[in-house]
């Protein structure tokens, strides 16, 4: 199953938010807001998902996971700067 859900995540990482809220507690363990997820789930859903796994999973921000945390930052910002150069050639 958690094979199955980080396939999807890389995919659909919104989808993977929303079953992590109303499947368990995964999100509300990792921030103590929920100003947050919201947040990250419309601006930058790899970055809100992977801040979740170093929350839950490594213990915080540290070691290794700091590679995690920023490999998901340019893949955001990677997504935005591609949906800007999508923009760009259809306007002309």
């Amino acid at each position: 199953m958690g094979c199955l859900l980080a396939a999807i995540a890389l995919m659909f990482p919104r989808l993977v938010i929303i079953i992590l809220v109303i499947a368990g507690d995964y999100m509300s363990r990792a921030y103590e807001t929920t100003i947050w997820p919201i947040l990250g789930f419309v601006f930058l859903p790899y970055t809100t998902l992977a801040y979740a796994i170093c929350q839950n999973e490594g213990g915080g921000i540290q070691g290794w996971w700091i590679a995690l945390l920023v490999l998901a930052i340019l893949s955001d910002l990677g997504c935005w700067s591609g949906g800007e150069q999508q923009r760009r050639r259809r306007t002309g």
